[in-house]
């Protein structure tokens, strides 16, 4: 079992920063790869960006590259997300995952078996 916590979100004008943190506990030495997506309201679940666990290899969707980053914190079992450049547009809950299997497809989101309870960011115009 795999228990995630996520923090940082809220309130934040557009073009500011923000970051966002995963903090896993249990059996984390099972963790493969975690990942965030975020959720905007009436729209499905999406993929923001992954990173596996023990090499750090990381995979961001598209259109995000570049103003979003993704790294982690093995000593801490820690993920984070650090949000730069933020848009209204990028208003929504974004929730972390993490995939105790060796999986290929890092943005599905059926590869992922935990989740955390998720965060909201807000991005004011």
């Amino acid at each position: 079992q795999v228990t995630l916590a996520e923090s940082g979100g809220g309130l934040v004008q557009a073009g500011g920063s923000l970051r966002l943190s995963c903090a896993a506990s249990g059996r984390t030495f099972s963790t493969y790869a975690m990942g965030w997506f975020r959720q905007a309201p009436g729209k499905e679940r999406e993929f923001v960006a992954a990173i596996t666990w023990n090499e750090g290899n990381t995979l961001y969707t598209h259109s995000l590259k570049g103003r979003f980053t993704i790294s982690r914190d093995i000593a801490k079992n820690t993920a984070y997300l650090q949000m730069n450049s933020l848009k209204p547009e990028d208003t929504a809950v974004f929730y972390c995952a993490a995939g105790t299997h060796r999986f290929n497809y890092l943005h599905d989101l059926r590869e992922y078996n935990y989740w955390g309870q998720g965060t909201q960011v807000t991005v004011s115009s």
